[in-house]
């Protein structure tokens, strides 16, 4: 038998908590700062969004960045302050990975761990590496870029 160190109930308390907490720093961004990001679009505390230019960038919704990513807007060494970076709905994004300037990432699309995208990604693919290279087409998500079942996968386990 498992030993549990916190009840239950306590527990959901503490993740509908956490859940109010990052749809407030959502809020916080697209009202203080006017980034256009989607009301159901979740950021990790730790994860770094460039403030240097926020109208110039655009996240899609149910979209989930993981912590320690990094997503640029502006780039200071070409002095182009009004970079425009896109991220689609139902994507992911890996713990660590960098979003350069001028960069569209399509719908459904899953960026590795660690990744560096330095050009535009297409819909439905998964990337990874530095710099970010397709690994994988035609993959279907559904909310937070989790892999959507397909029906082959269901049958043959």
């Amino acid at each position: 038998m498992r030993v549990r160190f916190i009840n239950h109930t306590i527990f959901m308390l503490l993740v509908k908590l956490r859940n109010a907490l990052l749809a407030s720093r959502t809020w916080y961004f697209r009202t203080v700062y006017g980034m256009p990001v989607a009301s159901d679009v979740r950021i990790s505390f730790k994860a770094r969004i460039d403030k240097t230019n926020p109208q110039g960038l655009y996240i899609g919704s149910k979209t989930y960045i993981a912590f320690d990513a990094i997503i640029l807007s502006h780039d200071f060494s070409t002095r182009r302050h009004r970079a425009k970076t896109v991220i689609g709905e139902n994507c992911f994004i890996g713990a660590g990975a960098i979003i350069l300037p001028n960069v569209t990432i399509g719908d459904q699309v899953i960026v590795g761990a660690g990744s560096v995208v330095t050009r535009d990604i297409p819909s439905h693919c998964a990337v990874g590496g530095n710099p970010a290279k397709v690994l994988k087409t035609g993959i279907n998500t559904i909310a937070y870029g989790m892999i959507a079942d397909t029906p082959d996968e269901k049958d043959n386990p």
